[in-house]
């Protein structure tokens, strides 16, 4: 696996493979990789010619210092998760690589970015957004490659692409969540739950299999109750759960039995706040 990070050797090596018409398939992380993020190296393997893994924790998304400080960095480990997974090349950037100047853009991004993560998290999609750019505006990605866990992320990234000149032949791929046996979504974040948090943490999950089992057409509001109840009962503080249009993200309260729904939720278990979603609708 080749290894760059200056922006400039990057792109050098990647305008070669470029010339010879080869696919390029990008794989933007923050590092703290596991399997999540590995499966989608992998699913770009399957699909492209060459496979670009990022790691950058990008400090414009995060609207909380202490979250940023909190946040793992596994680097060597990282680099050996990327080499098993197949990976060809790997940026590693810095902050001066990728912000060379303090930016100014702000994204259209309409509702999205006022509701659920962007309410709780406010800057958190513009700073995503800025760094996404960037990244792409370097690595010029044939296809790129996001995780279902992070559903609004993903709906943010395809609202960036439609909106920016010269990303419109960019394929989008959003590869199924990777879960642990017990059903907790694969995260970065898990590194900080112990033992026992890491059990508990599966009744998000479990309560998203409620959802799902339980929606019917007409009010949605005794089941979110009754969701809302069993993280509650089970140590979680919640930060909110609910029921959405799969492809606006705009609440729906009653069903009409025909809008395609997604369930949406985050809660802190302790200090540590974990987001999972279910799609409910085929």
């Amino acid at each position: 696996m080749w290894i760059f990070k200056r922006v400039a050797d990057i792109q050098s090596f990647l305008q070669k493979r470029t010339s010879k018409n080869e696919k390029i398939g990008f794989v933007p992380t923050m590092g703290a990789l596991h399997e999540g993020h590995t499966s989608l190296i992998k699913k770009s393997k399957s699909e492209c010619d060459i496979t670009v893994g990022s790691v950058f924790v990008n400090p414009t998304q995060f609207n909380d210092k202490k979250d940023l400080d909190k946040y793992p960095r596994t680097i060597e480990n990282d680099v050996i998760a990327l080499i098993n997974a197949g990976c060809d090349l790997l940026f590693l950037p810095d902050v001066s690589g990728i912000y060379p100047e303090p930016s100014v853009k702000k994204y259209a991004l309409g509702t999205l970015e006022t509701v659920y993560e962007g309410s709780s998290r406010p800057g958190h999609f513009q700073g995503g957004c800025q760094v996404v750019d960037r990244l792409f505006e370097i690595v010029k990605p044939d296809a790129v490659f996001f995780g279902q866990k992070d559903y609004q992320q993903c709906m943010v990234i395809s609202r960036l692409i439609d909106i920016t000149p010269g990303f419109e032949n960019i394929e989008m791929n959003i590869v199924p969540t990777t879960r642990e046996e017990n059903g907790l979504a694969m995260s970065s974040r898990n590194m900080r739950l112990s033992d026992g948090q890491r059990a508990n943490a599966a009744t998000i999950y479990q309560t998203l299999i409620y959802l799902k089992e339980h929606l019917a057409q007409g009010d949605l509001s005794n089941i979110l109750k009754s969701a809302y109840e069993k993280l509650v009962e089970a140590g979680f503080k919640p930060d909110y759960v609910s029921i959405a249009d799969a492809k606006t993200l705009q609440s729906v309260e009653n069903w009409d039995g025909g809008t395609p729904l997604v369930a949406l939720i985050a809660a802190f278990l302790e200090e540590v706040r974990l987001i999972d979603n279910m799609v409910l609708t085929d």
